[in-house]
């Protein structure tokens, strides 16, 4: 309730204040989402039955911009329905700032952003802001940000602590990065755009019982994108260099896409992604499996989540095969993507044995429907039908029906506005 008041104090403080700014807006996102998880994220196992819950973002957006000042204040409680009770007297996970950052604009081509911020860019493959995820994901982190016509440069940078401390931790941060820096450039030559990244991140880790380090790992690569009548393709190339707890890394991904648009309605596609692996059965300490770091991986190597969202970090790597079907009609939209999963590297049976690299096959059916400017409605159903050797890696039994359904409703109203 004390969160409530204070919350409600600053929104009309704001009003109060808008014969000054030259413009501020308050809005508004309310998500339900009903999932039914029969296998989700792993093979179920014989002994394991399937679930349901009802999760829910609830989010207040306000904006506010005078002369070379910009402002927003993100505020949000992430919720499962009944994991507090009716009459409870404080809520589960309270209230949270999910942005919160002040930009001030040099001039038309310079401008820095300080605070709690979203950072994404390209398709969300290294940075993104995982909206699927009810809680999202952003930084506390400074851009400066360079960005002439057809260009931009940014410019970032982020240092953690878990608390303003008085001396030099003696147990290793491990919530996130220690620290992190990185340079983005994007130009844009007519149909084509291309994006060049360098990412340093830096983890601490306990060398030994007295000694805290920190390991900088290096993710750089490009990203094309290319736009022409009814063609549409992209192809991302990153590596990975540096060390993690002291050892070496070396891993790769590279993902290439090829769309064409068949009708005005209807649009189909060809994608494959490589992510670099290491064998069961290399005993070199050095790190060989690429991670996607910050991105959006729900959104890709399909929706059901088994690899690279949470899990199958420093694994055997993956090659993902998709077709990517889409058709619009109206206010409808429907998707259907398959995606064909295999192992690059050597996955091994009980008895050492190499065993077949392919995974699985991924079904995903999604479709939404605009009831209105700001009401949104989607639903999806996937399938996974998965192979002997992913049940080595993961666990469960690929003979049951491994299946998902999600049903989601988002209200985005605008409360309003004023100039």
């Amino acid at each position: 309730m004390k969160s409530l008041k204070i919350i409600g104090l600053s929104f009309f403080g704001l009003i109060s204040i808008g014969s000054y700014a030259q413009e501020f807006d308050a809005s508004l996102q309310l998500r339900p989402r009903f999932e039914y998880r029969n296998g989700f994220k792993s093979l179920i196992k014989d002994s394991e039955d399937a679930t349901s819950f009802v999760s829910q973002r609830s989010r207040l957006i306000l904006n506010f911009k005078q002369d070379k000042l910009k402002t927003k204040l993100s505020l949000q409680n992430i919720r499962t329905w009944g994991d507090v009770a009716t009459t409870t007297t404080a809520d589960k996970n309270a209230i949270a700032v999910f942005e919160a950052w002040a930009q001030y604009d040099f001039d038309t081509n310079w401008s820095a952003r300080l605070g709690r911020q979203v950072i994404s860019y390209d398709n969300q493959r290294i940075f993104g802001e995982i909206d699927w995820a009810q809680q999202g994901q952003s930084h506390d982190a400074a851009v400066i940000s360079f960005h002439p016509k057809n260009n931009q440069l940014d410019l970032g940078f982020a240092l953690n602590a878990d608390k303003e401390n008085l001396v030099a931790p003696t147990t290793p941060y491990t919530t996130n990065y220690k620290s992190m820096q990185y340079a983005w450039y994007h130009t844009e030559f007519s149909k084509l755009n291309m994006s060049l990244l360098l990412l340093n991140t830096g983890y601490e880790y306990a060398k030994t019982l007295t000694d805290l380090k920190v390991d900088y790992k290096q993710t750089f690569g490009t990203y094309l994108s290319y736009k022409e009548n009814k063609w549409d393709t992209n192809l991302g190339l990153y590596a990975q260099t540096g060390k993690s707890s002291g050892q070496e890394v070396s891993a790769f991904n590279a993902g290439a896409y090829l769309g064409y648009a068949v009708t005005a309605k209807f649009k189909a596609g060809l994608g494959y992604e490589f992510l670099s692996g290491k064998d069961q059965n290399d005993s070199s300490t050095d790190f060989k499996s690429f991670t996607p770091l910050f991105g959006t991986n729900h959104g890709f190597n399909g929706l059901m989540d088994y690899f690279y969202v949470g899990n199958h970090i420093n694994s055997v790597g993956l090659q993902d095969a998709y077709l990517k079907l889409n058709y619009t009609h109206n206010k409808w939209q429907f998707n259907l993507i398959p995606h064909v999963f295999s192992a690059p590297n050597m996955v091994l049976d009980a008895s050492n044995a190499k065993m077949d690299s392919y995974l699985g096959t991924e079904l995903d059916f999604t479709t939404s429907y605009a009831l209105q400017k700001d009401i949104t409605a989607s639903a999806g159903y996937s399938q996974m039908f998965g192979s002997t050797t992913l049940e080595r890696l993961k666990g469960g039994n690929a003979s049951n029906t491994n299946n998902w359904v999600w049903v989601m409703v988002s209200f985005s109203p605008r409360l309003f506005a004023t100039k």
